[in-house]
């Protein structure tokens, strides 16, 4: 009945509040202790059943005193437990009150244009005398400032290091480096594990994330136009004591948390787990923390020059991680303690048991990959790290499976093309592609053919799917899946049979007249697949002898393109064959599987006998199709989505520079066209633009075909001539007399190597933006923190 009772109470103080326009004095502490007295609220869910989103409104638009005072009350109670580090269990509990009151309150506040300025003016808080403004600092200073304090308080969210009379101690004065949560980068202590302290983390560090994501209620031109998030600032600012300690305590919770423990099975359904939630708050707030200020400018205001250091310090001391000599046998330096939190927390869905369901799994992989990006891209140490270490796989095949498994769900969209710029930057080292060489043996439950080969082969042929089966919102990546491949073409030692096909079919697919003359940049393709060839037939021929003979048979698809019809008729003709097959829609070429295409280019004979690789991977095509038919469709969260920002052009996101195998000027540069800098899918139709004889000759004439077109010369006669000596009909005999062959000194001169690194640019950083908050909006529905509130960043759409 208690309970009940004091939740009746606590309605009732709401409701008198929103209903009265007289304001209620600051003075009144009877009336405003009753929103945070122990027994009010027993847990977070309470305060969002108990104060409805309108309410809030309501209270905002015609009582704002009112609102005003309740916000500063709560700030208020939290200053005041900073004062000592000793708490009662009573006095914990309005702590948290407090802490979940403003986590509901504040992005309705930073809905209304009007109140942003609130937290971080400098006008006289209610209660307070007008003279004493001068030295008030700003209630969102307060408030973050109390947070962080909290954050490393004794016997509340961290073990108290002395005992007796000594603990009462005020928090100003604690040295909270001596309190880093876990052990890990520069902490190598691991504290005693108290799982309400992880609750209480858990509430405190909500509410920081709460108060981060102002830039939510932000639309992107405000953004691009100076638009500061105080918030982020000044947390992330030497005005924060404890930035190290919480930089520190935040990685190490993240990269120490093995979701599957001691191995038990079933263990997570028997024992709640703390420390998951506060892992999953802890990663979000990291990622929002290494968000770029504003729109990758800085604004200075006269009057908080005093208040504020644009240095965001979370960034620098992410760059200044870095490997130090391991003295203790049992302990492993900073790089690796990352990169293997990366891999087992990336790995876990993946984790396949003969018990169902009997391993935890996390479901945070979209924050973790954001981090992993930024990991990498402001500290350029670790990504070479990465590429170093053999565990640069155990990164790539989980990112694979979120990828082959994504590809028809419009919602998780967005994951896809993380995991597609995470690749794109790893690929841009010569490290990546090398790796690569290694075979795959571990067998992840994907939908895709079987195939014996390397990590390579794998990669190859999940972009396959992404390509031929994925949803229409995947046709912008095409470009960069592609982009990608070539990269590490170069150093490609083999390939499966399999791959070898899946290249094939895409040039195949891609070359076809209509799709050419469709869009102004689809024949880009084109080149980046014959690039994809000329790097493997000039450096690295000996081992490909699949890909060989997969071009071999396949070689009408190249005389096709180098005879490609131009003159305006047959242009017309094209498109109106494109209208007859899709109708209006804007899509690719009938993707059928390798061995479905018709007019297969096999070994040829002159005598009428069976033509020799006529039964190229069938076995392997019908698995994949098997299971395709058995995938589950996955549901959205809670059947909402969050819309994504325009994915960047693949030229605005590289920069060109040779590889080392072969030093000069790069031959190849695509073809550009008025709209090449556009980041409207490259791969859709254009209604208002029209395919001209002279448009499709200037780019025709570029096509780098002169390699391939010189092994067909002088392999096809061979492979002829040895069918027909020998009578084979068996394409293993074909591909062991590949194996063997040599084309030295036949070829032309060997280009030079064009790599395609990743470079940092407005576009993507906007896209990173608007998708790290989509998924946090979206990750967060117990409590639903943003729910029902004005975003303007992204749009929500229900699904």
């Amino acid at each position: 009945m208690g309970g009940s009772d004091s939740k009746l109470n606590f309605r009732k103080a709401v409701v008198e509040l929103t209903s009265t326009k007289k304001s209620v004095e600051p003075s009144d502490d009877v009336f405003w202790e009753q929103f945070w007295q122990p027994n009010s609220i027993k847990q977070v869910q309470d305060i969002f059943s108990l104060i409805q989103s309108e309410e809030i409104r309501q209270l905002r638009e015609h009582a704002p005193n009112n609102l005003a005072t309740l916000c500063y009350k709560a700030v208020e109670r939290l200053s005041q437990a900073c004062q000592t580090s000793s708490h009662t269990v009573n006095d914990q509990q309005e702590i948290l009150n407090c802490v979940r009151i403003l986590t509901r309150l504040l992005p309705f506040i930073f809905e209304d244009p009007d109140w942003r300025g609130y937290f971080w003016s400098n006008v006289s808080t209610p209660g307070s005398s007008g003279g004493s403004d001068g030295d008030t600092p700003p209630l969102g200073k307060l408030l973050l400032n109390s947070l962080c304090d909290l954050l490393f308080c004794p016997d509340f969210t961290v073990s108290s290091s002395k005992k007796g009379p000594e603990t009462v101690e005020n928090l100003k004065s604690i040295d909270s480096c001596e309190y880093i949560w876990e052990a890990g980068i520069g902490f190598a202590i691991s504290p005693p594990h108290n799982p309400q302290y992880d609750c209480n983390r858990t509430e405190l560090l909500r509410l920081l994330l709460t108060c981060l994501s102002d830039v939510m209620y932000q639309s992107n031109a405000a953004i691009q136009s100076g638009y500061e998030n105080f918030w982020l600032t000044n947390f992330t600012s030497a005005e924060n004591r404890h930035v190290l300690p919480l930089f520190t305590s935040l990685m190490n919770v993240v990269f120490s948390y093995d979701p599957i423990g001691y191995g038990l099975p079933y263990n997570h359904l028997l024992f709640s787990d703390c420390r998951g939630p506060l892992v999953e708050v802890a990663l979000q707030v990291l990622v929002a923390t290494l968000d770029q200020n504003g729109g990758d400018s800085t604004v200075t205001h006269e009057e908080d020059e005093a208040i504020f250091s644009n240095e965001n310090l979370f960034i620098s001391y992410l760059s200044r991680v870095h490997r130090d000599e391991v003295t203790d046998f049992d302990w492993m330096d900073d790089f690796e303690f990352i990169l293997r939190g990366f891999s087992r927390l990336l790995n876990n869905p993946l984790t396949q048991t003969y018990l169902p369901n009997s391993c935890k799994k996390v479901a945070f992989h979209q924050e973790l990959l954001v981090l992993f990006w930024k990991c990498c891209d402001y500290n350029r140490k670790f990504l070479f790290h990465v590429l170093k270490s053999s565990a640069v796989l155990d990164i790539l095949v989980p990112i694979l499976y979120y990828l082959n498994d994504s590809r028809n769900d419009q919602t998780r969209a967005g994951l896809v093309h993380m995991g597609v710029f995470v690749i794109l930057l790893l690929s841009g080292e010569r490290n990546f592609g090398v790796r690569l060489n290694k075979s795959y043996t571990a067998r992840v439950a994907m939908d895709i053919p079987l195939f014996t080969g390397t990590h390579a082969d794998l990669l190859i042929i999940v972009f396959h799917k992404l390509i031929t089966s994925g949803n229409g919102k995947l046709q912008s990546l095409f470009e960069c899946l592609l982009t990608i491949i070539v990269n590490v073409s170069p150093y490609l030692k083999s390939m499966s049979m399999v791959a070898a096909s899946k290249l094939l079919h895409l040039l195949e697919v891609f070359s076809t007249p209509w799709y050419l003359y469709a869009a102004p940049n689809n024949h880009h393709m084109v080149f980046f697949l014959l690039e994809i060839f000329n790097n493997i037939i000039q450096y690295q021929f000996d081992g490909n002898y699949n890909l060989v003979y997969t071009i071999i048979r396949k070689r009408q698809v190249f005389y096709q393109l180098a005879n490609l019809a131009s003159d305006d008729s047959s242009i017309s003709v094209a498109l109106k064959s494109r209208k007859r097959q899709t109708g209006s829609k804007n899509t690719l070429p009938d993707m059928k599987t390798p061995t479905e295409s018709s007019n297969d280019e096999q070994c040829p004979d002159q005598g009428g006998q069976q033509e020799a690789g006529t039964k190229l991977s069938q076995t392997q095509e019908e698995t994949a199709a098997a299971a395709e038919g058995e995938a589950e469709a996955k549901q959205s969260h809670h059947g909402l989505s969050a819309s994504l920002a325009k994915t960047p052009n693949v030229n605005a996101m590289t920069e060109r520079g040779a590889s080392g195998l072969q030093e000069g000027v790069a031959s190849l540069v695509l073809p550009t066209s008025n709209k090449a800098g556009s980041s409207k899918s490259d791969s859709g139709t254009s209604e208002s633009w029209t395919p001209t004889q002279k448009w499709v000759d200037n780019w025709k004439q570029k096509l780098p075909m002169q390699t391939v077109m010189r092994l067909l010369q002088v392999l096809v006669p061979q492979v002829e001539k040895i069918c027909i000596d020998r009578m084979l009909t068996d394409e293993g005999e074909v591909l062991k007399f590949l194996q063997h062959g040599t084309l030295v000194g036949l070829l032309p001169v060997p280009h030079p190597i064009l790599i395609r690194k990743y470079q940092s640019n407005s576009g993507t950083n906007e896209w990173f933006r608007i998708y790290l908050w989509g998924v946090i909006y979206l990750r967060n529905t117990d409590p639903p923190i943003w729910y029902d509130s004005h975003i303007q960043l992204f749009e929500i759409q229900k699904i």
